[in-house]
């Protein structure tokens, strides 16, 4: 991994517009304000609640949703886009390079086509190989990666288990070569050994292939394992930022010291002290002044519920947006 920012995101927001007639539309922020890199070669997380904005934040940087404000880039040394003015023949190269792993394995592959036909898809339309017997090289090349044998690319995605089933869609969205790839919750519908069978194929494939992954994920343990850093979004924002062993040693937002104190312990004895939070996350049209979190957070006060706090660091890579994280920290 380099420190060379692969993804670049400043001040960047996605917005959509909701109602129930052309008379009754209202703006949705499902990213709002972003600021973030993605070092080439990271393993890189994003971590909160339903509704927090972590799949569109995904899906922007994969330009698979209009960019509403601020700016995106790619940069891989060789090739520079900006992703909020994309042309389409841009928009067509790009493509080559940045990919996603959806969340469901049984709804993403079509039960028409064999694996085979699944995998060379993308290299058929995208034109990288040009003959039948280029593109099933390619095919059993990407296969064998993701531990896939020649019987199996005969056979209609009904015939898989649901690990089976990701691992095709791992290797559909490999063929094209990628450097970015975006795994949306790509182990949540898994159980859990299949989920480190999983996960342990993404590790590796990064380090063989130099990937680049944002890993979206709500399973805190999970992140843990596998990413080198993670940010926290709250209602479309970043709340917190920063390597993975010091987020989970010395968390400062109080939202992300919530979620930590909810994941389970495997000490029996260990009833620990679970933070609860009060409520549900705002409606995103309807969004509370001030922080963001003020409506939830036990250590909320005027100024809070006044003004928005910015995302700052005490000079390392870890970042958090919290009036009063010193103090809580101090009393930690």
């Amino acid at each position: 991994m380099t420190n060379r920012p692969l993804i670049s995101a400043r001040n960047l927001s996605v917005s959509f517009s909701v109602g129930d007639s052309i008379f009754k539309r209202q703006s949705l922020k499902a990213v709002d304000g972003v600021t973030l890199d993605i070092p080439k070669g990271s393993f890189f997380g994003v971590v909160g609640e339903s509704g927090s904005g972590k799949t569109t934040l995904g899906r922007a940087f994969l330009n698979a949703v209009p960019i509403a404000g601020g700016s995106a880039t790619y940069d891989d040394g060789t090739v520079e886009y900006a992703l909020d003015k994309m042309s389409a023949s841009d928009l067509k190269s790009y493509r080559r390079l940045a990919q996603l792993i959806f969340q469901d394995p049984y709804a993403a592959l079509s039960p028409r086509m064999t694996v085979r036909d699944i995998i060379a898809e993308p290299l058929e339309v995208m034109g990288i190989t040009k003959t039948r017997e280029e593109t099933d090289q390619r095919v059993r090349e990407i296969a064998a990666r993701c531990r896939l044998n020649l019987e199996h690319l005969r056979r209609f995605p009904h015939a898989f288990s649901g690990g089976q089933r990701q691992r095709i869609s791992i290797a559909r969205a490999l063929a094209c070569g990628p450097q970015f790839v975006v795994a949306d919750e790509s182990v949540a519908a898994l159980d859990v050994s299949i989920q480190a069978d999983i996960l342990n194929l993404l590790k590796s494939l990064q380090r063989d292939l130099g990937l680049t992954f944002m890993f979206i994920s709500h399973d805190l343990s999970v992140v843990a394992h596998t990413c080198d850093h993670v940010a926290v979004m709250y209602l479309g924002r970043i709340v917190e930022s920063a390597p993975t062993r010091d987020l989970f040693q010395a968390p400062r937002h109080p939202y992300t010291r919530a979620l930590f104190s909810a994941i389970p312990s495997l000490d029996p004895d260990d009833r620990g002290t679970v933070q609860k939070l009060q409520g549900e996350i705002p409606s995103p049209t309807n969004q509370p002044s001030g922080c963001k979190f003020h409506t939830r957070c036990p250590h909320a006060d005027d100024l809070c519920r006044r003004e928005e706090p910015a995302l700052e660091s005490d000079g390392s890579a870890h970042q958090v947006m919290c009036h009063h994280w010193k103090a809580l920290m101090a009393e930690a």
